[in-house]
């Protein structure tokens, strides 16, 4: 039995999943793929297996099932949208980019750094609309995760509580929690895109990237993006290595969560629908836009999301 074997036998039957959190398992996956020898494990209590892929095998993981999205796979064509689909901007995608970056930098808070026994506290709001029929949800979801990834985290996927159990020996996550290992990251943005394609095993050129590389670099800094707190200068440094990335393109008409309608940045034909959304004057970043497709295959979703508000607290269930 294969590794693609396993990981079919892994997801089977698994319940579904939101995008964000589909996300998080496959960055877990994608940590797999690089790790030398650590385990990665996805939310919740189902744990991913221990996988030696060579080249050819993570280009089929790549390409074929990584994890049950509400009944749908990923790899799977989903059917035509209804309406069409954001046009792709004439704005240059490092404009918008690196404006991010300078916006982040004259409005960065001073960082209070989290001590492993704390958590860290966050609430987005997510809109998703139904796209043949128009009909749209809202949903807040809050998320306590542990800071070093030794306690139990509790996550909010579309309005559902779900329990994430600690990290075992030798586990990782994508982003790190541990802060100390937040800190590593190079917030030199030439140098932050191959440490972590590379899971910090290099520091090579982007120029030498190969095309799994460039999407890889996208997506884990989109993942990246979406920790509600950073050492200092790491953020800004994560958008203007997105501005490096080639083939990251910018997309006109993206609405986020609030009903602002801003640019923004794709890697077209890899995440299809998939935008981080920024203000087209300021650059301020806003927020999130993805799909997901229902369980029979028959719906595909929209789905907006934003953070709007996020602290350090003591314990799960604490509020700011």
């Amino acid at each position: 039995m294969n590794e693609l074997d396993e990981l079919r036998r892994w997801e089977a039957g698994a319940p579904p999943l939101d995008d964000d959190t589909r996300h998080r398992a496959r960055v877990r996956l994608f940590a797999a793929m690089n790790e030398q020898p650590a385990a990665v494990r996805p939310p919740g209590r189902r744990r991913v297996p221990r996988i030696a892929l060579t080249g050819l095998v993570a280009a089929a993981v790549a390409a074929t099932v990584l994890v049950t999205v509400d009944g749908a796979r990923e790899g799977q064509q989903a059917k035509p949208p209804a309406v069409d689909s954001p046009n792709v901007a004439n704005v240059a995608a490092p404009k918008v980019l690196n404006g991010a970056a300078d916006w982040e930098r004259r409005h960065e808070r001073q960082t209070v750094v989290p001590r492993d026994d704390q958590f860290i506290y966050s609430k987005r709001i997510i809109r998703e609309t139904e796209r043949k029929t128009g009909k749209v949800r809202t949903y807040t979801d809050e998320m306590w995760d542990s800071v070093d990834g030794s306690r139990s985290s509790l996550t909010m996927e579309l309005g559902n509580i779900m329990w994430e159990e600690p990290l075992g020996e030798g586990e990782s996550v994508w982003p790190p929690r541990r802060w100390d290992e937040l800190k590593k990251l190079p917030t030199d943005p030439e140098k932050l895109v191959p440490a972590i394609v590379s899971a910090g095993a290099s520091n090579g050129s982007i120029s030498d990237f190969t095309e799994d590389d460039r999407w890889q670099a996208y997506f884990l800094l989109g993942e990246l993006l979406k920790a509600p707190v950073l050492p200092e200068g790491l953020r800004a440094a994560a958008y203007e290595g997105l501005a490096l990335v080639p083939g990251v393109k910018t997309v006109e008409g993206v609405e986020d969560s609030a009903g602002r309608t801003g640019v923004g940045i794709a890697y077209p034909g890899r995440f299809k629908g998939r935008y981080l959304i920024f203000d087209a004057k300021s650059y301020e970043f806003l927020g999130f836009r993805d799909e997901r497709i229902s369980r029979d295959g028959k719906k595909t979703y929209v789905q907006l999301s934003h953070t709007v508000e996020w602290a350090i607290v003591d314990k799960v269930r604490q509020r700011p």
